[in-house]
């Protein structure tokens, strides 16, 4: 924590999450060897060869890709901003935009379905038949363990979305800026359809979130090691995909801010104190 607190200050983006990152991409480099090696000609667990690797290596781009369609995922709603003429001036008049996210809940939802996923585990424990619901539901590579986690993914990035994203609040802020949707009413009408929209864009986002999750599963379905399966989704990609486009955008607006600083300092603005104060 406090190293992260340090980062945090004098590093780029927050310091704890990038530890994590670190940390999980530690991990690819001796799983990626392993898989390959596990691959080779008579080895154990080599069924389709390098092929099958390579055909692996696809994939996990592939679902990468897709994690970072899922994080960057927007819903562009347009606002329309009134005019106001204040003296000589106008203020106003022009069209935003209010992003709202495909995936507004994050990896919230998975760490929820984890911890409720533990319970059957934790019971199977100090049971002894081995038939016991407890003992089906404690195999995370099973069909009724993956199926009630994908369900409750779904159900718990509704509910995390509806206490993160507040459409009353947003219609509110709209309100008092003089702002409006065009061809909808300030007011309960722009609640409604703003609620509208993140229920339709939820869906979609809550689903494809319960198939990254679930995508391990599968992976070690097809024979693919438990460490390298644990890249293919799950809180290690999307916590990895989050975070390196955090990084990066919080990279780009310092060279933006850098860019500008020089601007300042060697461009010949009129009106540009260079010396000390009079």
């Amino acid at each position: 924590m406090w190293l992260g607190e340090r980062i945090t200050d004098r590093g780029i983006g927050n310091g704890i999450s990038f530890i994590i990152l670190v940390g999980i991409i530690a991990r690819l480099p001796q799983a990626l060897y392993f898989e390959f090696v596990s691959r080779l000609p008579g080895s154990t667990g080599s069924e389709g060869g390098l092929v099958m690797f390579i055909v692996e290596l696809v994939l996990l781009f592939a679902v990468t890709v897709g994690a970072v369609l899922l994080v960057q995922g927007t819903r562009k709603v347009p606002v329309q901003y009134a005019k106001r003429i204040v003296g000589n001036k106008q203020y106003g008049g022009a069209r935003q935009y209010i992003p709202l996210k495909v995936n507004a809940a994050g990896v919230m939802p998975i760490i929820f379905a984890q911890a409720i996923m533990f319970i059957p585990i934790t019971l199977a424990g100090f049971g002894s038949h081995e038939n016991s619901i407890f003992v089906k539901f404690s195999d995370i590579n099973g069909l009724a363990y993956n199926i009630t986690y994908f369900i409750l993914i779904v159900a718990f990035t509704y509910f995390y979305t509806a206490i993160t994203v507040r459409p009353a609040q947003m219609a509110e802020d709209m309100k008092r800026n003089n702002g409006f949707i065009p061809g909808i009413k300030p007011g309960k009408k722009t609640v409604e359809y703003l609620d509208s929209i993140m229920s339709r864009i939820t869906l979609p986002g809550s689903l494809f979130l319960g198939i990254v999750a679930v995508m391990p599963a599968f992976a070690r379905l097809f024979g693919v090691s438990q460490n390298f399966a644990q890249f293919f989704g799950g809180t290690s990609l999307l916590i990895l995909v989050g975070v390196v486009l955090d990084t990066l955008q919080q990279i780009e607006s310092h060279l933006m801010m850098h860019h500008y600083d020089g601007l300042m300092k060697d461009g010949k603005i009129k009106g540009r104190t260079t010396g000390s104060a009079y």
